[in-house]
């Protein structure tokens, strides 16, 4: 085995010094351009792709369309997999080592991130919290209808250290290695209408709601975080970081206008979700979020929770009962039965299903269907 050894090292030491022979034989043409050699040397390196790993589906659409061709965009959990569930894997732990940058929501919602963070080694690794600077409410598990949930908001974030025109105010959130711009405007302050009517609590997300990206709004903040991140990792691409964002932003703020004309003038204000997934979107359009569980989609509701929302349907003569995409509908499936009315999809856009990915719908497309969705339930 040792003589195989040294003959292979033998063997491509030969072919090192061939390699070199040949070089040194092109010797008169390399000395016949000086100046040749000195501009190939002298000539900038052109940069890789950011390589940005992104830890759900809205991350992940966030940073596609704000790095676009300059970025190369990874998702972490896995298309059809339910975020709330997921945990990295050793391999997930590489590609976040080797990567330019992390989008993360933050905000409770990645339950694994505090432990990933403390154990990345890589020291120049930008960490992208797209939630920073923007009221994250509370749950509201345990809270009796009436009750506003914009009372109990935290405002997401401390102050990044450095300075930028439109910044958004910070809380005090623990920091992480790098700071970076807030998302221009300031965070919403409005009266929240997110109500429960049950005792089960959310432990998941720290007693925090973090499903900010369902508001067009709060989605135009995190658009903006991570263009700043992005900036961060490649400032030499900022001002074309910045014409992505703006262009997706515009995109955004007429979907915003979308649900503000559509969602206006409607026979109710309450709609009945299997989780309490849209307490910001309700909070921005002056809707109630009646949630049958809490934060978490695999929560299951008391017995005595269940007949709450069955007679609240039942007195508010409700006829659609939402569930989601990514978990069981038999929760919601059940109260539709015992009250008579049918369900639909209200899709909180964790991630991308077989159907979704078959019909090329993204973000916007989704949030769309919500809108025409709650549009027909909020009309009955």
């Amino acid at each position: 085995m040792k003589k195989l050894a040294w003959s292979a090292l033998l063997f491509s030491l030969m072919l090192v010094i061939s390699a070199c022979g040949a070089k040194g034989g092109a010797g008169s043409a390399d000395q016949a351009a000086p100046e040749a050699r000195d501009t190939a040397a002298s000539a900038p390196e052109v940069r890789e792709k950011v390589k940005v790993q992104a830890s759900f589906y809205p991350m992940y659409e966030f940073a596609k369309q704000v790095g676009g061709d300059l970025a190369e965009v990874e998702l972490l959990v896995p298309a059809g997999v339910e975020p709330h569930d997921w945990e990295p894997a050793p391999s997930d732990m590489k590609k976040i080592e080797e990567a330019d940058v992390l989008v993360y929501n933050g905000a409770g919602m990645e339950s694994w991130i505090d432990q990933v963070l403390a154990a990345v080694t890589n020291k120049e690794l930008v960490k992208i919290e797209a939630s920073r600077g923007i009221d994250v409410m509370e749950s509201s598990a345990g809270h009796s209808h009436g009750h506003d949930e914009g009372e109990h908001a935290h405002e997401h974030g401390e102050e990044a250290g450095h300075e930028h025109e439109g910044e958004a105010e910070a809380h005090s959130h623990e920091d992480h290695d790098h700071d970076h711009e807030h998302a221009e405007g300031e965070a919403h302050q409005e009266e929240g209408h997110d109500h429960d009517h049950g005792h089960d609590h959310d432990h998941d997300h720290g007693g925090l709601d973090p499903h900010v990206w369902l508001s067009p709004v709060l989605a135009i903040q995190e658009v903006r975080n991570i263009e700043a991140g992005l900036a961060e990792a490649a400032p030499e691409h900022k001002e074309q970081f910045k014409k992505n964002a703006d262009a997706y932003i515009a995109k955004l703020e007429q979907l915003d206008q979308e649900f503000k004309d559509g969602l206006a003038g409607g026979k109710r204000k309450d709609f009945i979700t299997q989780h309490a997934a849209f307490g910001y979107l309700a909070k921005e359009y002056g809707l109630t979020q009646v949630p049958i569980a809490g934060l978490s989609p695999d929560q299951e509701p008391s017995a005595s929770r269940m007949a709450e929302i069955v007679t609240f349907a039942k007195e508010h003569n409700v006829k659609t009962i939402f569930f989601e995409t990514l978990v069981s509908s038999k929760v919601a499936e059940t109260i539709a039965k015992e009250i008579g009315a049918k369900t639909a999809v209200l899709n909180p856009i964790e991630g991308l299903t077989d159907e979704d990915r078959a019909e090329n719908l993204d973000y916007i497309g989704i949030m769309r269907q919500n809108l025409a969705a709650l549009k027909a339930a909020l009309q009955e």
